[in-house]
């Protein structure tokens, strides 16, 4: 029996938004102060810095930026408004300080760097505050004193808590360097859980590029004057009229919104009505991806049967986020939905039946998904097992593999060890984790994080963005309360018996380190949560050697 990723109780919300009421006014005087010092110090500096060369490679302040600066002082306007931030949203904040502060540098966003135009960075501020109730200081750049404690001293006596059941792998690397700075059994491959999906967006990433979207069509048969809905594999679709879906495809710039089911049926029925047709047969085709659509856990509240074509990925409580119960075809329920519109836009459809669009048919319309980088992003951050899937299917398409189960896991190794990161003992099952059978070492989820932070790959760098914010974001909203709040971001991992966290954290001396912890046989989930979530805070508060 395998136990969903945990999500964020409702219930603890209110308590989240009256501490975050409470600390509001402390950290608006604080970041008010800090941005007028900031702007002084650099406009008396404008006319030094721009005679500067600029460096050929990025140095540890960038990196910081990725880490520190977005889990940290955007930490600030996520307590603003009380609540998590989306993909996107997190991503404009972090454009929007960097044109206030006029600086270059850190992580790439908007523009992947792949496209015409420049580059819109991050901001690369070092990180000044410290963590909400946590870790002992602010975090800072100064040098480990001489007689700091070894990082094992540190890490290796919370490891071995009994909450952490029969056994652990561990590694911290210097994401900068590269160097591991710690490891206990890192080479030994044990069940990841969810932090699966870190893998699955690096190899997504490396196969599509983070600019590609996902396309959903409606076109027309011309021998037989049939309507075929097409899934283009897109697992944001959205029939929810708070959807807003604006990316038709003749968009390609446009913002982030979720394709919407009902904007392509506007399209689609003034297409059809300037043929002079008002009534015709309806069939949808879902070939895009083939093999078994359900996952080997059977039917569950955590994930969908796997289909090319899926609105709200078949949720039925209205739910967009976290366990809910699904329709039972994902792609059947998309294409009622979608006559619906039809019929209110004046055009009448038959029920729908599945088919296959020709080479002949003709395009009518199209709406497509916010790029790449923005799906990986809220895939991370919420934990979202559909569109894992999707993304591991989409994988094999790109790296000529079936697009089921197998060829996507196949594609995921593939992408990987041509990356040249260290997938030895690694075993693929699926892109969600929700496999038992998956395998992971920690090593390899270190170098999945350092290869995202790596200057020359500006295109896996949502990998690093997209991470949940300790005590902010997705699956780690509750959690890091009495710890590294704002400080630590970090991907999650849970199963029966199973608990993982991996990701990145600056520590005392200014490093941004990436870790990987996996935990096996564990019997009590919260607390085993508890002590991976001590050990994350300790590395925050280290400054070892």
């Amino acid at each position: 029996m395998v136990v969903p990723e945990l999500r964020p109780w409702r219930a603890a919300r209110p308590h989240v938004v009256r501490a975050a009421n409470a600390v509001r006014p402390r950290l608006a005087r604080a970041m008010t102060a800090a941005t007028l010092r900031t702007a002084r110090l650099t406009e008396a500096l404008r006319p030094l810095t721009e005679r500067l060369p600029r460096p050929g490679t990025l140095g540890t302040w960038h990196y910081t930026a990725g880490a520190a600066t977005a889990g940290l002082a955007l930490a600030v306007g996520a307590v603003s408004v009380a609540g998590p931030w989306d993909a996107d949203g997190q991503r404009t904040a972090e454009r929007d300080r960097a044109v206030a502060l006029e600086r270059t540098g850190g992580a790439d966003h908007g523009d992947s760097g792949t496209t015409a135009g420049a580059v819109r960075p991050a901001p690369s501020a070092r990180a000044v505050l410290t963590g909400l109730g946590g870790a002992d200081g602010p975090v800072t750049t100064r040098q480990a004193p001489s007689g700091a404690k070894p990082l094992e001293d540190v890490l290796q006596p919370l490891l071995d808590a009994p909450a952490l059941g029969g056994g652990h792998a561990a590694a911290v690397v210097d994401v900068t360097t590269g160097k591991r700075l710690y490891g206990t059994d890192a080479d030994k491959a044990l069940a990841p859980a969810s932090t699966t999906k870190i893998a699955t967006a690096v190899a997504a990433l490396s196969a599509l590029g983070p600019d590609h979207r996902f396309t959903t069509r409606a076109v027309l048969e011309p021998d037989t004057r049939e309507l075929v809905l097409v899934g283009g594999g897109d697992p944001t679709l959205t029939a929810r009229p708070q959807g807003g879906g604006t990316s038709r495809s003749s968009e390609p710039g446009s913002g982030g919104d979720r394709a919407s089911l009902r904007t392509l049926a506007t399209d689609t029925a003034k297409a059809l009505k300037g043929r002079g047709i008002r009534k015709i047969t309806l069939s949808y085709d879902t070939t895009l991806f083939s093999g078994p659509a359900l996952h080997r856990i059977g039917v569950n509240d955590n994930l969908a049967p796997v289909s090319a074509l899926t609105a709200d990925e078949g949720r039925t409580d209205g739910s967009t986020t976290g366990p809910a119960a699904r329709v039972a075809d994902p792609a059947a329920d998309a294409a009622g939905k979608f006559a619906g519109f039809l019929k209110d836009a004046g055009i009448t459809t038959t029920s729908p039946g599945p088919s296959k669009a020709t080479t002949r048919a003709r395009t009518l319309a199209a709406v497509s998904s916010p790029p790449l980088s923005a799906v990986v992003e809220r895939m991370l951050t919420y934990s979202d097992n559909d569109i894992a899937e999707t993304l591991a299917r989409q994988t094999a398409l790109a790296s000529g593999e079936p697009a089921s189960f197998d060829g996507g896991a196949k594609a995921v190794g593939a992408q990987l060890r041509r990356l040249g990161l260290p997938v030895s003992g690694a075993a693929f099952h699926d892109g969600s984790g929700l496999d038992r059978d998956d395998r992971l070492t920690a090593d390899l989820l270190t170098a999945l994080l350092v290869k995202a932070g790596d200057p020359a790959r500006p295109g896996l760098r949502p990998v690093l963005t997209g991470l949940p914010v300790a005590g902010f974001t997705g699956t780690l909203t509750n959690r890091f309360a009495d710890g590294a709040a704002g400080v630590v971001r970090a991907k999650t991992g849970t199963l029966t018996g199973v608990n993982t966290l991996a990701g990145t954290v600056v520590d005392q001396d200014g490093r941004l380190l990436a870790f990987a912890f996996l935990a096996h046989d564990t019997t009590n989930p919260l607390e085993a949560q508890s002590a991976l979530d001590k050990t994350a805070t300790a590395l925050a508060a280290c400054g070892c050697r």
